[in-house]
């Protein structure tokens, strides 16, 4: 893997992050100004002495808003991540395996030339790791305790290698914004099914023939499809976001895999470690499905992520675990009993 490639997923990732940003401000926008131009046809062909809504202040707050928000995400999505998974951050290891943890991050941050990220332990007893942060100088790395229970330390070393990796490549930057953005849309979304669901209560309230007598016209038709795509964006938003998410995050499996090996030199121990992540029996409960495209692993336990196909990659959160321990075993020339290199699919 040469650095070359390396770079260029870098500027990558900077060029997605800037997308991403400019397409939930536009959403937004359009949440507030498709508002105000159905509100607008609604009330254009009503009497003098009705309500004319003519000025968007329902596009002009919703486009604030959603500056305001991506600010917020940028610079609280990291520790809101942290906090949502009930991490603590490990300050002063006395257990030896606390001890160990930082050794390897610290070992790991000069393998990678990168500073040393802050350093998170989640309370859960199945093992998953994921990183979060907006640059190589403001970066955490979080691992579960089930993970250093269960790990060596070239295991461990391994993982770590693979967050860092996620950190060199600026992946966290875009993935934590992604954790940030998406839940917002969520909260957004639920919130205006809640306000028409209400608002359709109280405009049931509402009958005469003098609101009807308004709507002749082309004006009425119009506001009535505006309102009709309004709504079928609001719906569709958190599942856009969501698949937006998962195919962020498995694309960039692979690459953070290769790139542990390269620090490492050792890629059959992140094998051995996502054998073992795989074969934990329970999800990992702490980590919420907002941030599942954070981890290493599914922490979900989702049947999907085993799976290929159209199907599973549309919507699995990782590449097959099979696929992934394959090609790191091809890396290593772990033959099995036949003599064959495993196939790295």
């Amino acid at each position: 893997m040469s650095d070359s490639n390396l770079f260029a997923q870098q500027r990558a990732n900077r060029r997605r992050s800037a997308i991403l940003v400019t397409v939930f401000v536009v959403f937004f926008a359009w949440i507030g100004f498709g508002g105000d131009l159905s509100f607008y046809l609604y009330t254009v062909e009503a009497p003098p002495e009705a309500y004319h809504h003519t000025i968007p202040w329902f596009g002009i707050v919703a486009t604030l808003l959603a500056f305001g928000m991506a600010y917020f995400a940028w610079k609280r999505g990291p520790k809101q991540v942290l906090w949502a998974t009930g991490a603590w951050e490990l300050l002063n290891p006395s257990k030896p395996e606390e001890r160990q943890y930082v050794n390897v991050v610290e070992e790991m941050a000069i393998a990678s030339g990168l500073p040393r990220p802050s350093i998170w332990v989640v309370p859960d007893k199945d093992p998953n790791a994921f990183a979060t942060g907006t640059d190589e100088f403001h970066a955490h790395v979080a691992v579960t305790e089930g993970l250093l229970e269960q790990l060596n330390r070239d295991e461990l070393q391994a993982v770590v290698a693979h967050e860092m990796a996620h950190i060199r490549n600026h992946d966290v930057k875009l993935m934590t914004l992604l954790a940030a953005l998406v839940g917002v849309i969520v909260l957004i979304s639920d919130g205006a099914w809640r306000f028409i669901g209400y608002g359709g209560r109280v405009g049931g309230r509402s009958g005469g023939g003098r609101s009807g007598g308004g709507k002749k016209g082309g004006a009425g038709a119009a506001a009535v499809i505006i309102l009709v795509l309004w709504l079928i964006s609001v719906l569709l938003a958190p599942i856009v976001s969501r698949l937006l998410a998962l195919g962020v995050s498995r694309k960039r499996e692979f690459l953070a895999d290769a790139t542990s090996a390269q620090f490492t030199r050792n890629p059959s121990a992140l094998a051995a470690a996502l054998r073992k992540i795989e074969d934990a029996a329970a999800p990992t409960k702490a980590i919420k499905r907002g941030t599942a495209h954070l981890c290493i692993a599914d922490p979900l336990g989702r049947r999907l992520t085993h799976k290929e196909g159209a199907v599973a990659n549309l919507l699995a959160t990782h590449p097959p675990m099979a696929v992934r321990i394959a090609r790191l075993k091809k890396m290593a020339y772990q033959y099995d009993r036949t003599g064959v290199l495993p196939e790295a699919v």
